[in-house]
């Protein structure tokens, strides 16, 4: 196969040769003490998987609360200088709330901003919290930082809806508010009582996961 043709398959997001999934499973964040890391990321309730030494190489593995992707800290498994990886992104339904949590488990997080029209980083969340659009961040020990993102729905074609799912008993109750209170507005428009509201709810919140048209 020539180079022309790796690109073009490239081009297309390779959907005519795919064989298999490739998820991403570990991020190594690069740390110069260890136990101080393990004891900041411990803190912060996230859970430790593993603390595994090979001779001189050390994984201290943790994982963020719902998420699918983990964390590597540890000595001699990577050449990044401590405190030099900037902008990893914890997706979040509601910013406050987990600014609030990551507060109480000792983290000196950032005020929640967002970007204006322009680009400029302006204090407090996006108009009427769009998503994508606030932000908060924190940094560990050695100063890696990291960003809260808050995102409600998702854009189109980012999540299969056929396996759609709710990382936490949280995000499933945000999600479930979210819907409640579209319900409401959809409620208000027809002028009558929805009493298949179990399957407008499903629908709303599939849609809103997956980025498909939300229903009114």
């Amino acid at each position: 196969m020539s180079s022309t043709e790796v690109r073009e398959g490239g081009a297309d997001n390779g959907a005519s040769v795919r064989k298999l999934d490739m998820k991403l499973e570990v991020m190594v964040v690069p740390v110069s003490d260890v136990d101080r890391a393990k004891t900041f990321y411990g803190n912060l309730g996230w859970r430790l998987d593993a603390d595994i030494t090979w001779g001189d190489v050390r994984v201290v593995q943790f994982t963020p609360p719902g998420s699918p992707a983990s964390i590597h800290v540890g000595s001699g498994n990577t050449s990044a200088t401590p405190g030099s990886v900037d902008g990893l992104f914890l997706i979040v339904s509601d910013i406050q709330a987990a600014r609030d949590e990551l507060i109480a488990h000792g983290a000196d997080v950032s005020p929640v901003f967002h970007r204006d029209d322009n680009g400029v980083i302006v204090d407090g969340p996006a108009a009427d919290h769009a998503t994508y659009g606030s932000y908060a961040s924190f940094s560990d020990p050695d100063g890696n930082r990291w960003l809260l993102q808050e995102i409600t729905t998702r854009f189109p074609g980012r999540i299969d809806s056929s396996t759609t799912a709710f990382a936490s008993v949280g995000d499933l109750a945000q999600g479930l508010r979210r819907a409640a209170a579209a319900h409401g507005e959809h409620e208000a428009r027809t002028g009558q009582a929805d009493a298949n509201w179990p399957d407008w709810y499903a629908s709303y919140m599939v849609a809103e996961q997956s980025g498909g048209e939300l229903p009114r």
